[in-house]
């Protein structure tokens, strides 16, 4: 799939078919993840790829509307805990960009997502062990979408681009 099919094509998935995505497709969307853009190139990321069956329904508590039990693959996005106001937001946007880059290469293999956040931190923290100076800011369940595949969106439920698009002034 080409990028812009793949923009066109993402949207949200919360149900899944079932089926296991190949180790080579989760290491590209991994990888697409790794290559985002950031902030002084500072990578504020790391990475916990959950797929055991028994791991994502438990994972699936950490949040009470939760899609990742059914996932076939769930990445969970984890940072360094910052003091500073300013560092935080400049994290948030890096965390924001790898997660988008990841939802596009998925889309592209027509892999769907939906990213989730998490209420429960502590059991998060226990379930994928990482260190207690890091955070898990948010969730990002893949799989094959139930129903139907991903496909470019003629009328996407979005505000009209004349109201979005402001040019040289609002």
């Amino acid at each position: 799939m080409e990028t812009w099919k793949a923009i066109r094509s993402r949207r949200n998935v919360r149900q899944f078919d079932g089926r296991p995505i190949a180790e080579d497709d989760l290491d590209r969307i991994l990888e697409a993840g790794r290559r985002a853009p950031s902030a002084v190139n500072r990578q504020p990321w790391d990475f916990v790829v959950v797929t055991g069956r028994e791991r994502l329904g438990e994972l699936a508590k950490v949040w009470r509307f939760s899609h990742v039990a059914d996932s076939a693959a769930t990445i969970a996005i984890v940072a360094e805990r910052l003091e500073d106001r300013r560092a935080r937001e400049l994290q948030f946007f890096d965390l924001g960009q790898a997660t988008m880059a990841m939802m596009i290469a998925a889309a592209d293999l027509g892999i769907g997502s939906g990213h989730s956040v998490v209420e429960d931190e502590e059991r998060a923290r226990e379930l994928l062990g990482y260190p207690a100076a890091r955070f898990c800011a948010f969730l990002l369940p893949l799989g094959y979408p139930a129903g139907r595949p991903l496909f470019p969106l003629r009328s996407p439920h979005r505000r009209a681009f004349d109201d979005v698009v402001h040019r040289n002034r609002w």
